[in-house]
């Protein structure tokens, strides 16, 4: 298995560092092969500008268009071609970061904006009356599978059904379906450390025991059942799940995961 560690926070001796190190080294000691984007060490450049597209940047600037135009051409940017690279060589890619504001850190969503380009990521497929492109389980990236590995502040009951932050699955929505699963990766459940800045070294041995087991069985992990776009359950080109095919009860984003 070849796997890439996307991995975002500022401090290397921080629990999502040693998180970091312990995926290393328990994937490398099982035989794997795996490369790490430290985005902070990288000193990654989280905003998309005019820079990115070289000779294929427009004026006025047409972010999706352009992007597409510089991944066809080859004319993306040196650091954005790289981590794309790393992108296709990957069959499993773990996002290692801390939840700051019911979200990815403004660098990590920065590296989305970034490498997720039209072409590489998005804006492919058959547009008809029975596709709507190749999206949401089908397209470019189709065949990887991801994982989050999240450190959340709060504890656990806060990110409950009933918590006050919302439940951890719609938290995680957005990233899970819409930037992962929308271009094809299969996405794994995800590892979630509750209750972070109260974890002492004493904690640790068990949270890396879970976390070995975690990293260890990747391949055999079944990913979330999210609907496929185009298998059928949704009306194109409306987009809307299909009337009859939700599970009794439920609602929201829940309705786009199979039971």
């Amino acid at each position: 298995m070849k796997t890439l560690i996307v991995y975002a926070h500022p401090e290397p001796r921080s629990l999502n560092g040693s998180l970091k190190d312990l995926a290393v080294a328990t994937l490398e000691k099982a035989g794997h092969a795996v490369r790490v984007s430290d985005l902070y060490a990288m000193r990654w450049k989280a905003v998309v500008d005019a820079g990115d597209f070289g000779p294929s940047a427009s004026s006025p600037l047409r972010v999706a268009a352009d992007s597409g135009r510089a991944f066809d051409t080859g004319t993306l940017t040196p650091d954005v071609a790289a981590e794309q690279e790393k992108l296709l060589w990957a069959d499993t890619v773990i996002f290692q970061f801390p939840l700051w504001w019911y979200t990815m850190p403004a660098i990590l969503k920065g590296w989305v904006d970034r490498v997720f380009t039209y072409h590489f990521a998005y804006g492919v497929g058959e547009h008809s009356d029975v596709k709507y492109g190749e999206r949401f389980g089908e397209g470019t990236l189709a065949g990887r599978r991801a994982l989050l590995s999240v450190t959340a502040g709060g504890p656990e009951s806060h990110y409950a059904e009933r918590g006050i932050n919302g439940p951890i699955d719609d938290l995680l929505f957005p990233i899970h379906h819409g930037v992962l699963y929308y271009p094809g990766i299969e996405v794994l459940p995800p590892f979630v450390l509750y209750g972070a800045d109260r974890i002492t070294e004493e904690d640790f041995p068990d949270i890396a025991k879970a976390w070995e087991q975690r990293l260890l069985t990747l391949e055999s992990t079944e990913p979330i059942a999210f609907r496929k776009q185009n298998s059928g359950d949704y009306e194109i080109p409306s987009l809307h799940l299909k009337e009859g095919l939700e599970p009794a009860g439920r609602s929201g984003f829940g309705l786009h995961v199979r039971s």
